[in-house]
Order: C-alpha cells, then structure tokens, then sequence
C-alpha cells in the first residue's frame, strides 16, 4: 500500500498491526539501510512533490509527475550516469551491463524534490532525474510519440495550405531546408518548386538532405514507359496506391519524383497518407489492426528482362507499430509485389482477408486520395514508409527521373537543425 500522510510519515507511525509494522517499518524521509530480508518499502515525499517510491523484490515503484512507473533493478543499475558509468562526453555507456549482478537489490533509497539517489551494495551510488525517468520508463514512452506527425485526408492537405519550398532557399539556407524537412516530417510529403529539369540537378537536390541509395534500379534513373524493366511501372498503365520496395528486408525509406517532360495527358501522381487510413481501421475494428501488425507476409520482385536478373524476397507485416505504443512507424502494402501467402495457418489467413480488405477500403475512399500533377521543376519527396503512391494512365512520352534515399540520413539531417525526427 501507498503512504499518502504527511503525518504517517513525519511524526506518526502508520496505524499497522504489530506484525504489519515489522514486515513494513517506514523508512524516515526516504532515507536508511534496507534489511536483506524485507520484501518491501514505501516512501512518500511532501505533497507539493507528488512522489512516492514504493520497494519490492526485485523491483521499485516510483509515482511522480501522475506517471506509475516500475523498474528493476538491473534495470536502474545498469542505466546509472555516474562518471564510471557513463561518458558524458560520447554518450556512450562504460559500464559493463554482464557485470551487472542479476540479483542485485539497492542497499538504500531516497528521493528529494528533484532526484532519486539508489545505493547499492557495493557502496556505488546512482543518482536519476526524476522527470529523466518518467522520460525515459516504459510507462512514461506509452505517453509519448516517437515521431510526431499530422495524418491527413485530401481535404486536410489542402486546408492546411502546406508551402512548396524554393530551390534555392532549399539548397543554399538553414532556414529553406528546415521549413521543407519540417513539412516532410508532419506530413510525408514534400515540394520543392522552381528545380532545373535535369537528372543532374535532382541528384544535387537530393543529396542536399541525404546520401543517395544504390538499389538493383542504379542510383538516379530515368522512368519512362519503354517496359526496360520488369515493372509495371515502366508502361502507360495505371497504378494503384503503393509502397515501393516491399520486397526489400528493408524497404527504402524515402523517393524522389522529378518530372522532366511530359508531352501527352494523364498521368497524375495519386498521394494517400497510410497512416491516416491505418488509424482509422485501429478506431473501428482494432482487433484487424492488430492482425495487420503481426502477420509476417513475403513480398517478391522477380525479374528477367534483358540483363536485369533479380529475385528479390522481403518479409514483413502490412503495418509496423512500435509494440509499447502501438505508433505505426512503417506500411508495407503492394498488392502488385505480394508473394504466396504461405507465412499464415489456414484458421488465421482468411481473417487476414477481411483485415486486409477494411484497411483497402480505406486506403480507397476518394476523400483520402490527393491527386498532384507534376510538372518539370517541381521536385516531390515521398516518405515509402507512410505515403503510398500511384498513378493515373496517361498518352504521350512521360520522362520522370528520381533516387531512394537513406531513412537515416534524412532524419539525422532533421534532428541537426533541431527538428524532433
């Protein structure tokens, strides 16, 4: 139980049996030797704290800030910022975590205003933060987002009046590249208007924020409707929503489309926020949304075409959650890319069926579908994790140029100019 008198604590002791009070004496302001053999402790400090700590066999209980938290104490060792722990200056641990003994107990606690000092047999004293712990404690991480986001329908987009940005304020200012990293973070797209229409100079436009990845389609291409691969992109065909590369083990996380000549009609690029839809589906039929997450699919690129030979095989749930929070951080959804279904059992696959179909249905409605035309100097970035892609049929020659880039170079480029990524 939880001490929540001042009195109880300060002056009075706590109105227990006597064999209650020997299991459970108080420990005066948090402070003294814990016995080998108690099971448990509780403390409770002044009430403009709002924290109480509460010690058990292998574990503390630590109230503060409206958050429950439990850590064991491997777990509190072994994260100490001590400098013998610690460096500071690298940020990197020291400590040696199979030294840690996996039975260690703290031989004292106390807790003050600010901070939660643990000592343990050894004599070795750590010291926490305690708003550091309700950051960083698993309780407080199911409060928070790992990346915080905007999810949108077409109507949202559009209302929201997000701002392209200029070439050159992109390419030559902190300020240019900020406002635009910042709109791709939120929303999974991003403009960037004014860009000489050459392969050339889309290559310096995309290194500006990332390294360039190889993939088996080389590091820039040229996208026309010649079939020189084996895609069905490379026709005049339709395309329905998609993320790329699902039969990658992991799929690339950022695409660059630059359209360099169209001479013909159609051809709209069709923008569908992933997440938005997912999150619907998690609103109205979560048990689906769970089945999404934890059935593992294969996803297959087979190609013989010319000297391109490739077989390539990814697998993976639809959606990617973070387990603690359930935050979707990556869609793997290619209808086009799907391999046998020979990952499921017989008595799970057919509710996957009907799970699949409630997240298409959404990913289809026609309010969730932006439709962009692009057009020569006008440079779109696309986060493959979140926004899928596709096409309307068009006529003419239609010549696009584009790269993938490296998901953590991008968001490192954020997180330098300050941005949360």
């Amino acid at each position: 139980m939880w001490c929540r008198s001042l009195a109880c604590l300060f002056k009075v002791p706590c109105q227990l049996s006597g064999s209650a009070r020997r299991r459970s004496p108080w420990l005066p302001r948090g402070r003294g030797t814990i016995p080998a053999a108690a099971a448990r402790r509780h403390h409770t400090a002044p009430e403009s704290l709002k924290c109480a700590w509460q010690l058990h066999g292998d574990h503390l209980e630590l109230r503060y800030a409206n958050t429950l938290m439990r850590f064991d104490f491997v777990w509190l060792r072994d994260h100490c910022r001590s400098a013998s722990c610690y460096n500071a200056k690298t940020n990197q641990r020291s400590l040696d975590t199979a030294s840690v003994d996996l039975g260690i107990k703290p031989k004292a606690v106390r807790v003050d205003e600010t901070t939660l000092f643990l000592t343990w047999p050894d004599g070795h004293v750590t010291r926490y933060g305690l708003e550091w712990l309700v950051k960083n404690s698993y309780e407080g991480q199911k409060q928070q987002v790992m990346h915080p986001r905007i999810f949108w329908n077409a109507e949202i987009y559009r209302q929201a009046q997000v701002p392209s940005v200029d070439c050159r304020s992109f390419l030559e200012t902190d300020e240019g590249l900020k406002e635009f990293l910042q709109n791709f973070l939120l929303y999974g797209i991003a403009f960037v208007e004014n860009v000489t229409p050459t392969k050339e100079d889309t290559e310096i436009l995309a290194e500006r924020i990332s390294l360039i990845r190889e993939t088996i389609y080389g590091r820039m291409w040229y996208f026309t409707s010649d079939f020189s691969r084996g895609d069905t992109a490379y026709t005049k065909l339709a395309l329905d929503r998609h993320t790329d590369t699902t039969y990658f083990q992991e799929p690339c996380g950022i695409q660059v489309f630059h359209c360099l000549k169209h001479e013909g009609t159609g051809g709209r690029t069709l923008l569908v926020d992933g997440f938005y839809a997912a999150e619907q589906v998690l609103r109205q039929a979560p048990d689906q949304f769970e089945l999404l997450s934890k059935v593992p699919l294969k996803h297959e690129y087979v190609e013989n075409v010319g000297d391109c030979h490739n077989h390539m095989i990814g697998v993976g749930p639809v959606l990617n959650v973070y387990p603690w929070n359930n935050e979707l951080y990556l869609i793997r959804y290619n209808n086009y890319d799907r391999a046998v279904i020979n990952t499921v059992p017989y008595d799970v696959v057919h509710r996957w069926y009907a799970a699949h179909r409630t997240l298409t249905a959404e990913l289809r409605r026609p309010e969730n579908e932006l439709w962009v035309k692009l057009k020569p100097g006008k440079a779109l970035f696309i986060d493959n994790w979140r926004v899928l892609h596709g096409r309307e049929a068009f006529t003419g020659y239609r010549q696009l140029c584009g790269c993938y880039l490296t998901r953590d170079d991008v968001l490192n480029t954020a997180r330098v100019l300050g941005l949360q990524a």
